[in-house]
């Protein structure tokens, strides 16, 4: 694993672990709006600064890089600090809101516990460049009963620590639509709400429309076996679409199973164009506009030099 990762995708057996080759570039650029580029995938695993030049060649202007745990949310604002071409999201993902709970976090060293790694994430969210709070929310396909406790009570603290800092949240659902809806009605979802790596169908992207929460679409909406979201996409207004890849996962047909990286996005794209009868580049003209509405501008503040402090300080934690 490379300095530069956080994390290493676990291999599953068969996976072809080559990265695809570049798609045409885009005519009009795309902003990804969840990507994890601290995750070491492949046989060959790419620094996120050639994953960004690659991403750049074929018109990805921008990503969002995201955090699911201590260490990679400060790896992601970071980075985001001396890159311009990432902005950071920072989050305890419910997976790992009861591990944090009970067990020190995914590698047993933290010593906060949840609530003091909910008080991180807080201060990190806080950093210029950190534009959301995510990714956070309810998973009830890894964690069972004894683990929703803790997902509930890191969901409604990152609702909590969004609103404060004025910024987008983006939700983890896995299996736990209604639970999702019924807190963020309860408690109030944050102004830009984002469904990451959207699951559900058509019922519930009204839902989603009637509340003004965005939908982001990854390589899943090009699965044959994946009608529930192409319907949701022809239901959702197109003022509330955005689009991901959810880096080294997810990765679209043709690929599917290969290592995914922000350069593969524009064969979402296309894909999503086509199912909606529109140009790609119309497309992605109008998810930019919503992309921006939802995190702002990628110049909006300044990257600071790699130097001050040293990127290799940065990395291993903001003071």
């Amino acid at each position: 694993m490379s300095e530069n990762h956080v994390r290493t995708r676990e291999q599953t057996e068969g996976r072809e672990l080559s990265y695809p080759p570049l798609p045409e570039a885009l005519t009009v650029g795309i902003y990804d709006n969840h990507t994890h580029l601290e995750i070491a995938d492949g046989d060959d695993p790419i620094d996120y600064r050639e994953q960004l030049d690659r991403a750049s060649a074929v018109g990805v202007r921008g990503v969002i890089q995201v955090g699911g745990d201590v260490p990679t949310s400060r790896w992601s604002a970071a980075t985001a600090a001396v890159e311009p071409r990432m902005l950071a999201a920072v989050a305890i993902h419910p997976n790992e809101a009861p591990v944090y709970d009970t067990a020190g976090g995914p590698d047993g060293t933290w010593e906060g516990g949840l609530d003091g790694a909910i008080a991180e994430i807080d201060r990190l969210a806080a950093l210029p460049r950190v534009v959301a709070v995510g990714e956070t929310g309810l998973d009830f396909f890894r964690t069972g009963e004894e683990g929703r406790a803790a997902q509930y009570r890191s969901f409604e603290a990152h609702i909590d620590i969004a609103k404060r800092h004025g910024l987008a949240m983006q939700i983890h659902d896995r299996d736990a639509h209604e639970a999702v809806i019924e807190t963020l009605l309860r408690v109030g979802a944050p102004e830009r709400t984002v469904f990451h790596c959207f699951s559900g169908d058509a019922a519930m992207a009204e839902i989603c429309a009637d509340n003004g929460w965005y939908l982001s679409f990854a390589g899943t909406v090009t699965f044959k076996n994946a009608q529930n979201l192409r319907d949701a996409l022809q239901v959702i207004p197109r003022s509330q679409i955005l689009i991901e890849t959810d880096a080294p996962f997810l990765t679209p047909t043709p690929f599917r199973g290969r290592p995914n990286a922000p350069y593969l996005l524009p064969l979402t794209l296309r894909a999503m164009a086509v199912e909606l009868g529109t140009d790609a580049s119309v497309l992605a003209a109008q998810i930019n506009s919503n992309t921006e509405l939802v995190y702002g501008r990628w110049d909006a503040e300044p990257v600071a030099s790699p130097t001050v402090p040293s990127y290799t300080e940065a990395i291993g934690g903001i003071a």
